[in-house]
């Protein structure tokens, strides 16, 4: 088995993704995707591979076209003073 960074490759694979869903409450600086080319940020989220959260709120997702015509999923977070109104 190949290790990678301190872990064998079976589990390395199981840490990427996503890690949170639609409609789940968040607090700024946590972590919502890992490692993936599938997610885009969208409004209160930053990052590149790794996308985090940059305010407390609740997360949401929309789906645009890209410039290549493919489906891309963009993570936003609605903050939580506009979800709790």
């Amino acid at each position: 088995m190949v290790r990678v960074g301190g872990t064998t490759a079976k589990y390395y694979r199981e840490t990427k993704g996503l890690k949170t869903s639609g409609g789940q409450r968040v607090k700024a600086g946590t972590i919502l995707t890992r490692e993936g080319h599938r997610w885009k940020p969208g409004q209160n989220v930053v990052g590149g591979m790794h996308l985090v959260a940059k305010c407390d709120g609740e997360v949401y997702f929309t789906r645009k076209k890209s410039r290549a015509n493919k489906l891309v999923t963009i993570i936003n977070i609605r903050p939580a003073a506009a979800a709790k109104a």
